[in-house]
């Protein structure tokens, strides 16, 4: 029995020299590691800011939107021939195009008067020269329309 005695006393001796404590080392490493990480992708972060933009439209979204009631189509064809809603007006050499200017002033004042706006599609065909284009901007600007938009296709209009 002393032998047993001396080998559990060996082994008690052994356990007891064993101390359980808490690693603080290792545990440093995993912090710094985390840290080293951050600060290297907080230089690659984008800021993100506010862009303050206005889109165009109605100030007070209760008006009630008009719906402008004179839409007119110009069109120009590779002539120069310029039609208003497929009718002819003027020839296609006069660059002033009087009937045309008379009329779209009528219209425009017309409308200002029922207070509607005047609507202008221009539709030119692709050969259609610019300068025609220009003559019968030209003409919308003196008789003050301003709403216009332009269209470009083969058929004419």
């Amino acid at each position: 029995m002393a032998v047993m005695d001396v080998l559990a006393m060996k082994q008690r001796i052994h356990f007891e020299d064993i101390t359980i404590g808490f690693q603080i080392a290792p545990m440093i490493d995993v912090v710094f590691v985390i840290m080293l990480f951050f600060m290297v992708m907080t230089g690659s972060m984008k800021v993100e800011r506010e862009l303050k933009t206005k889109l165009p439209g109605p100030d007070d979204l209760t008006q009630l939107v008009k719906i402008p009631a004179e839409e007119i189509t110009l069109g120009i064809l590779e002539d120069g021939t310029v039609t208003m809603n497929e009718e002819a007006f003027d020839s296609p050499k006069d660059k002033t195009l009087p009937m045309l200017t008379n009329t779209l002033i009528r219209l425009a004042t017309s409308s200002a008067r029922q207070k509607q706006k005047v609507l202008v599609t221009i539709q030119a065909e692709e050969q259609a020269s610019y300068e025609r284009i220009i003559d019968v901007l030209n003409t919308l600007h003196q008789a003050g329309i301003q709403n216009v938009t332009f269209t470009v296709g083969n058929e004419p209009p």
